[in-house]
């Protein structure tokens, strides 16, 4: 491993029975970045994960994690990272404080030691008037916050999220994506899997694209956009049932067309002159939109379906 390379992998394959899961794939994780898995159900996101963190075993290849071996070294890596599952995994029972502190002595941190950390990562959290509260009548931002801290609370070097954002209200997830912000400016290095472009564009330093088990794309957010994309982007929605039909007439106006269920995106560098090309030849869409070119795009280009499939 390089110095700074906190995780390596060459050619890991994970598989279930006949079932392969995950199919020969290379990562690097390199100290201090945010890195993302982007990808639909079913791509393999969770099962590398699950590798990563020392839970889960390797079929083939080599993994090696703050470069010790997983299959041997397992409790002293997950000793020095933190995880944020899917679901979360709180005691209902117990209070914000108590989840904490309890979840902080299976580390063997004294007590003491525990009550500190526990103040200091609500307050970073912005949930300290919550310590004495029990989890269940929690919202579901609050609760993912609680989470977020109880994984810090070893004080890791690496913290892994397994869709942190999923299922939460845009104002909460704002709140998670400036707390992993801060995260990363005091030296977090972070893994992450998501089905929100947005999100990676806005936390990820680089990341890959995976699909049925492989990588079929790697860079920085920015990079993968340029490299897969035009620049803009025009969204045309005609009445329903006719973007099929409507599609042949747009030949010609961008670089390529991709038509969806509910719209057809024309690829241009000029969305405005785009648009203008459709208005002169006669068409009326219902409505239309010029944007700039997203991750959604890449992964329209790259796998030939929505992240939500």
């Amino acid at each position: 491993m390089a110095a700074d390379d906190l995780i390596t992998g060459v050619g890991i394959v994970k598989r279930f029975g006949a079932f392969t899961a995950v199919d020969g794939i290379d990562i690097t994780v390199r100290r201090g970045e945010v890195f993302g898995f982007l990808g639909p159900n079913g791509a393999g996101k969770s099962s590398t994960m699950r590798m990563i963190g020392a839970t889960s075993p390797i079929s083939e290849g080599t993994l090696r994690v703050f470069d010790l071996d997983p299959a041997v070294a397992g409790r002293r890596i997950r000793a020095r990272m933190g995880v944020v599952p899917q679901q979360d995994q709180l005691d209902n029972e117990l209070t914000v404080a108590e989840n904490l502190i309890i979840y902080g002595r299976y580390f063997d941190i004294p007590r003491a030691e525990c009550k500190r950390r526990t103040a200091e990562l609500l307050e970073f959290v912005q949930l300290s008037e919550r310590a004495g509260s029990r989890v269940e009548p929690l919202s579901g931002g609050m609760k993912r916050r609680v989470t977020i801290a109880r994984s810090l609370i070893n004080e890791p070097e690496l913290l892994l999220l397994d869709e942190p954002t999923t299922g939460l209200d845009p104002q909460a997830r704002h709140l998670l994506w400036d707390k992993l912000y801060r995260l990363k400016q005091q030296g977090v290095t972070q893994v992450l899997t998501t089905h929100y472009m947005d999100e990676a564009e806005q936390l990820c330093d680089r990341l890959v694209v995976m699909d049925g088990g492989r990588i079929v794309a790697e860079g920085s957010p920015r990079s993968l956009i340029e490299a897969h994309s035009t620049r803009e982007v025009l969204e045309l929605r005609f009445p329903a049932g006719r973007n099929e039909e409507h599609a042949p007439e747009l030949d010609g106006i961008g670089e390529r067309t991709e038509v969806l269920p509910d719209r057809v995106l024309v690829y241009a560098p000029d969305g405005e002159k785009a648009l203008a090309t459709v208005h002169d030849r006669g068409l009326m869409p219902e409505s239309a939109l010029v944007r700039r070119s997203s991750l959604e795009d890449v992964f329209l280009r790259l796998t030939g379906r929505t992240l939500v499939e």
